[in-house]
């Protein structure tokens, strides 16, 4: 019998008609262990996963491995997006034992949840030093059968040990200069010069650092970091990571060069990715980050956005190809002989050319002469008219190619993040469609999500909310997607409804430790630990984000307890950020806000005043760290609360307005921290210089300020 037919995760559906007698994660399962006297293997992966997908081919739909799982295993499959704690933890056990982790996640516990025996992808037969899965189940079996004792005392060990790790939160002091210099020093020491990025292969993009690097520049004018963040960005946009036809990204690159990715494309990757691209067009003009950005959130809008409004997880990285088999990348890739078959013999010569498609192939698993399309030229050598002819009809081609499936399950913390690119991008590039996007899932968010105490579940698919409790990471993304769609849109709902998912953060994630946040609620289900990682990884850390978010709430209402909870949260980066700055990128982000202020900008006009309009596009293209805007009409505005909040009812408008008037009857605009306000101004171009926007606010060429 096997249970994931009724799931709502794309993940364990694949899982559904396999041999293997699944277990969704519960109590249940381990009650069935304990009665059984077997111990239980738990798989974790996602359905993007390839390696996942190879290992479900292998040894999953094998009936004969089926059997042995059957007879002397509990099975559960967890799907990684749904039950990230349950992820968090094994993962933590998987990489101290072994030095490295991955997905598929293959780990062996006791009845009573503690693991014993662990690893990432088994194959069907030993390779590579490795042993073969069915290997592992008979080894598994023996000693559990035959050394139960010591199992037992493995397993404690792993367990106590575990729990016994602690986190240094920096004392709860925030980051000062000295330690962001010493966080830049060591990403200049670690950043790869020729290729861009960090590291070598693989080489995932670093959305977080760069925005450091944007925020740094903007704080103390460090050239260097803002050149390391523009030549990343063009790097990847001009690498095959980048989808050239479709826009968006892949998961990561394999090389170090960006040339051949992995090719699943996730969303919380493009958001952030979205979301970069902007601010570095915002920081540096670039006519390349302005078109990465904008085609990266029509990618989001054109394939992962559900009928219900919001965004799906991701796209997997396997799809099937010209010979009927299903490969990685196959969607993606093309061969010179391809690109004359739509295009003809001349404009082939050209797309090669312009996409750097060789005889030889630079993407050998996809078979010989296999290109991943990128763009090794300079633009501008090549007609501009011919190229978008050319590409359009390749994306098109493309298109009649069976697409990659969809994991279309919405998680809240990645919609948090895209609602709150595309709400910025939207604003920036006068693109009001990207805008109403973003409020209308933040709207599925309200209505599907958050319960009457304002508490979120984590997933929802097709209209239906799952039943898995949200983590840290979605009450403060979702908070950061709601505090900019309130400066981008004036309106003070947003604010609200950030307010009481902070709330609940403050009340339900927090430790005794000074700063201390933990991705789980304390009311939430216990596992062997509580799962607590303040490092920033494929997206910011639930400690980093809350850290943010929390600041900038605080700015927006002058809340001093949100502002000492992000302070506190932040020493954590004091303690991370001078040694491993690669990984606190987000953390690093916030606290070049904190040092800021951050800056908070009140713009008061009458609405559909050009002016207000003018004020409010400028204070949004500040490039100032974090800052907050508020706009409105002085009618509008109303006194904080004693608590720093608004009444809280629907369209009241934003503290920050509280008391702010017109001058001489004109649009008045007020930059502030902590609530202390330089003289109003009318002056535009002051305005625009004081908060450090470079480019013009209506041509978007960059402007001496």
């Amino acid at each position: 019998m096997n249970r994931l037919a009724e799931s709502q995760s794309p993940y364990l559906l694949q899982h559904a008609d396999n041999p293997v007698d699944w277990w969704p994660w519960g109590e249940a399962a381990f009650e069935e262990a304990r009665r059984r006297d077997v111990p239980v293997l738990l798989s974790v992966g996602y359905s993007a996963c390839h390696w996942c997908h190879v290992m479900a081919h292998e040894s999953f739909e094998d009936h004969a491995t089926a059997a042995i799982l059957n007879r002397y295993f509990v099975s559960v499959k967890v799907d990684r997006e749904e039950r990230p704690d349950v992820d968090a933890v094994y993962m933590e056990a998987v990489q101290a034992a072994t030095g490295q982790g991955g997905w598929p996640m293959t780990v062996f516990l006791t009845p009573d949840a503690e693991p014993f025996y662990f690893g990432t992808y088994f194959p069907p037969e030993p390779r590579h030093g490795s042993p073969s899965f069915q290997q592992v189940l008979d080894g598994v079996n023996q000693a559990w059968q035959g050394r139960r004792g010591e199992v037992a005392e493995v397993a404690a060990k792993i367990t106590r040990e575990l729990g016994e790790r602690h986190i240094g939160h920096g004392a709860g002091q925030a980051p000062g200069d000295q330690e962001l210099s010493q966080a830049l020093l060591g990403l200049t020491r670690e950043y790869d010069a020729k290729h861009g990025g960090f590291g070598g292969a693989p080489k995932f993009p670093p959305s977080m650092v760069i925005e450091f690097l944007l925020r740094h520049h903007a704080r103390t004018g460090s050239e260097g970091a803002l050149q390391m963040a523009a030549d990343t960005g063009e790097r990847m946009a001009r690498g095959g990571i980048y989808d050239q036809l479709g826009g968006g990204f892949a998961r990561y690159s394999v090389d170090r060069e960006w040339v051949v990715p992995h090719f699943e494309k996730m969303l919380h990757d493009n958001a952030l990715l979205c979301r970069a691209y902007a601010h570095l067009w915002r920081a540096t003009g670039s006519e390349l980050a302005r078109r990465v950005a904008l085609e990266t959130a029509d990618f989001m809008m054109r394939e992962l956005r559900t009928e219900q409004g919001a965004f799906a997880s991701a796209l997997d990285a396997d799809s099937e190809g010209p010979d009927g088999r299903s490969s990685e990348g196959a969607y993606y890739v093309w061969t010179r002989e391809q690109l004359r078959e739509v295009l003809g013999e001349a404009d082939a010569e050209l797309a090669a050319a312009h996409y750097g498609v060789t005889e030889e192939g630079t993407f050998p698993e996809g078979g010989e002469g296999t290109s991943v399309l990128q763009l090794p030229l300079s633009d501008g050598m090549f007609d501009a008219g011919r190229v978008a002819s050319v590409r359009q009809r390749l994306f098109d081609a493309r298109a009649e190619r069976p697409a990659p499936g969809r994991d279309d399950k919405v998680v809240a913390a990645w919609n948090g993040l895209a609602i709150a690119a595309l709400a910025e991008a939207g604003a920036y590039f006068d693109r009001p469609d990207l805008v109403e996007a973003a409020v209308s899932a933040a709207d599925l968010l309200i209505r599907l999500h958050l319960d009457d105490s304002a508490r979120l579940t984590r997933t929802s698919r097709d209209g239906r909310a799952g039943a898995n409790a949200g983590v840290l990471e979605d009450y403060a993304d979702v908070a950061e997607g709601f505090l900019a769609l309130a400066s981008v849109t004036g309106e003070g709902v947003w604010l609200d409804f950030a307010g009481f998912l902070l709330d609940h953060v403050l009340a339900r994630f927090t430790g005794e430790e000074d700063g201390a946040l933990y991705d789980t609620a304390s009311d939430a289900e216990r596992l062997i630990r509580r799962p607590q990682d303040p490092t920033d990884n494929a997206t910011p850390s639930g400690w980093t984000a809350a850290a943010g978010a929390l600041l900038s709430y605080a700015a927006q209402t002058g809340s001093e307890p949100h502002r000492t909870a992000a302070l506190r949260a932040l020493g954590v980066v004091s303690a991370l950020g001078p040694r491993v700055p690669r990984f606190i990128g987000w953390g690093l982000a916030v606290a070049e806000a904190a040092l800021d202020g951050p800056r908070e900008v009140a713009v008061v006009g009458a609405e559909g005043d050009p002016a207000r309009r003018a004020f409010h596009r400028a204070a949004l293209l500040s490039t100032a760290p974090g800052a907050v805007i508020a706009v409105g009409t002085p009618a509008e505005a109303v006194p904080t609360t004693a608590e720093g909040k608004g009444s809280g009812a629907s369209g009241v408008e934003l503290p920050l307005l509280a008391d702010r008037l017109l001058r001489d009857g004109r649009t008045a605009a007020y930059i502030c921290r902590n609530f202390t306000c330089d003289a109003p101004t009318t002056d535009l171009d002051g305005f625009r210089a004081a908060l450090g926007v470079r480019v013009d606010i209506n041509s978007g060429d960059i402007k001496s300020t």
